[in-house]
């Protein structure tokens, strides 16, 4: 029994490690596109423009704005165990510097070809959120802050995740355009991850539990 919980428990690591790394290589590959980012990495890669910030560091950097966020929500109701979120967020701070460097050769000339490149990481951080769920875990720093909200106030987590991912779009528009003159990292490309990769996560989530962890 023990070294069965040993290995579902690896199972789910080694899962959550993979979502984390291709979710990673589809932040890299929508910044490539140049279409705009998905809204949970618009701040992230905005910061990186104006600061010495690189995207990973800045994306770890508000991570743990939002670990703070939830302690500061839940108080007394939250739980040590969420501070998991905290080496999670450094390594997916490092995997996206790390598949930002290894994408660095992509090239987009025409406006079709950014669109392909976009789509593609749309699909591979619906990949990567979809193992992230499969895994069962630990949620990342944004998906925790808007679970401690729901917490706190009566809201359905759709709704809420939605108005979290605009406040991250408006947050990100504002900073541009203070910092940079300009609006840079939202795009139709951030319009379209808003609204296919919690679709296509579904989706795979779906497959993924034609494949249960635990052995019978």
């Amino acid at each position: 029994m023990h070294n069965q919980l040993t290995v579902t428990l690896f199972k789910r690591y080694f899962i959550l490690l993979a979502g984390l790394t291709i979710m990673a290589f589809g932040v890299a590959f929508s910044i490539k596109a140049s279409l705009g980012t998905s809204p949970i990495s618009s701040v992230p890669y905005v910061i990186s423009l104006f600061s010495p910030f690189t995207v990973g560091t800045a994306t770890i950097l508000m991570h743990c704005v939002f670990i703070l966020l939830q302690i500061l929500i839940l108080r007394r109701k939250y739980h040590l165990i969420q501070l998991m979120q905290l080496p999670v967020a450094f390594l997916f701070g490092y995997l996206t510097d790390f598949a930002v460097w290894a994408v660095r050769g992509i090239q987009c000339h025409t406006y079709w070809q950014q669109w392909i490149v976009c789509l593609a990481g749309i699909f591979l951080v619906a990949v990567g959120v979809s193992l992230e769920v499969k895994a069962g875990v630990v949620v990342l720093a944004g998906e925790g802050v808007v679970l401690a909200i729901c917490q706190v106030l009566p809201v359905k987590f759709g709704y809420m995740k939605v108005g979290f991912d605009v406040t991250l779009v408006l947050t990100a528009c504002i900073l541009s355009l203070v910092f940079t003159q300009s609006l840079q990292g939202v795009r139709e490309g951030t319009v379209a991850a808003a609204l296919l990769v919690g679709l296509i996560a579904k989706r795979l989530g779906k497959i993924w539990e034609r494949f249960p962890l635990e052995e019978a």
